[in-house]
Protein backbone atom coordinates (compact mmCIF):
# COMPACT_ATOMS: atom_id res chain seq x y z
CA UNK A 1 0.00 0.00 0.00
CA UNK A 2 2.65 2.57 0.63
CA UNK A 3 2.39 6.12 2.64
CA UNK A 4 0.19 9.27 1.02
CA UNK A 5 2.55 11.30 -0.54
CA UNK A 6 2.30 14.44 -3.22
CA UNK A 7 5.45 14.76 -4.31
CA UNK A 8 7.24 12.76 -6.93
CA UNK A 9 7.72 9.17 -5.77
CA UNK A 10 11.36 9.25 -7.88
CA UNK A 11 12.66 12.19 -5.32
CA UNK A 12 11.29 10.67 -2.15
CA UNK A 13 12.89 7.72 -3.40
CA UNK A 14 16.49 9.43 -3.70
CA UNK A 15 15.83 10.93 -0.47
CA UNK A 16 14.65 7.95 1.34
CA UNK A 17 17.66 6.07 0.10
CA UNK A 18 20.03 8.71 1.32
CA UNK A 19 18.61 9.05 4.76
CA UNK A 20 18.78 4.90 4.93
CA UNK A 21 22.27 5.00 3.96
CA UNK A 22 23.24 7.47 6.40
CA UNK A 23 22.41 4.10 9.28
CA UNK A 24 26.04 3.09 10.32
CA UNK A 25 25.09 -0.35 10.88
CA UNK A 26 22.01 -0.41 8.79
CA UNK A 27 23.43 -4.10 7.23
CA UNK A 28 21.97 -5.71 10.09
CA UNK A 29 18.54 -5.54 9.08
CA UNK A 30 19.78 -8.04 6.15
CA UNK A 31 21.26 -10.06 8.48
CA UNK A 32 25.23 -9.48 7.52
CA UNK A 33 28.37 -9.20 9.13
CA UNK A 34 30.14 -6.07 8.80
CA UNK A 35 33.02 -7.81 7.10
CA UNK A 36 30.38 -9.35 4.60
CA UNK A 37 29.06 -5.19 3.85
CA UNK A 38 32.55 -3.81 3.80
CA UNK A 39 33.30 -6.41 0.82
CA UNK A 40 30.14 -4.97 -1.09
CA UNK A 41 31.52 -3.31 -3.98
CA UNK A 42 30.12 0.50 -3.56
CA UNK A 43 27.72 -0.10 -6.52
CA UNK A 44 26.14 -3.09 -4.75
CA UNK A 45 25.90 -1.13 -1.44
CA UNK A 46 24.10 1.51 -3.09
CA UNK A 47 21.37 -1.01 -4.93
CA UNK A 48 20.75 -2.58 -1.45
CA UNK A 49 19.92 1.00 0.01
CA UNK A 50 17.56 1.71 -3.00
CA UNK A 51 15.76 -1.72 -2.49
CA UNK A 52 15.14 -1.21 1.46
CA UNK A 53 13.85 2.26 0.69
CA UNK A 54 11.23 1.26 -1.55
CA UNK A 55 10.30 -1.21 0.96
CA UNK A 56 9.78 1.05 3.55
CA UNK A 57 7.91 3.38 1.73
CA UNK A 58 5.81 0.70 1.20
CA UNK A 59 5.66 -1.59 4.43
CA UNK A 60 5.35 1.65 6.47
CA UNK A 61 1.85 2.58 5.65
CA UNK A 62 0.81 -1.28 7.73
CA UNK A 63 4.00 -0.73 10.71
CA UNK A 64 4.54 2.94 11.25
CA UNK A 65 8.27 2.14 13.20
CA UNK A 66 10.75 -0.29 11.53
CA UNK A 67 13.90 -0.50 13.24
CA UNK A 68 16.94 -0.75 10.56
CA UNK A 69 20.04 -1.43 12.70
CA UNK A 70 20.95 1.17 14.98
CA UNK A 71 18.24 3.47 13.30
CA UNK A 72 14.39 3.53 13.14
CA UNK A 73 12.17 4.46 10.38
CA UNK A 74 9.24 6.32 11.25
CA UNK A 75 6.04 7.10 9.33
CA UNK A 76 4.38 10.53 10.78
CA UNK A 77 1.07 10.59 9.48
CA UNK A 78 0.17 14.03 10.45
CA UNK A 79 3.57 16.36 9.06
CA UNK A 80 3.57 13.61 5.97
CA UNK A 81 6.87 12.93 6.87
CA UNK A 82 9.26 9.87 7.68
CA UNK A 83 11.56 10.34 10.08
CA UNK A 84 14.74 8.35 10.24
CA UNK A 85 16.59 8.58 13.28
CA UNK A 86 20.34 7.20 13.09
CA UNK A 87 21.75 7.00 16.23
CA UNK A 88 20.96 8.47 19.57
CA UNK A 89 20.48 11.91 18.33
CA UNK A 90 20.92 12.46 14.71
CA UNK A 91 17.73 12.88 12.54
CA UNK A 92 17.11 12.71 8.96
CA UNK A 93 13.37 13.84 7.46
CA UNK A 94 11.67 12.79 3.84
CA UNK A 95 9.07 14.89 3.09
CA UNK A 96 5.73 13.22 1.44
CA UNK A 97 4.13 16.05 0.35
Amino acid sequence: MGVKHGRDYGEILVELTGAVGRIADGYIFFEMEPEEWTNLPEESRQEVWEALAEDLFYALGNEPVIQVGSGVVMYDKETHRINILLGDEDLASVVLV
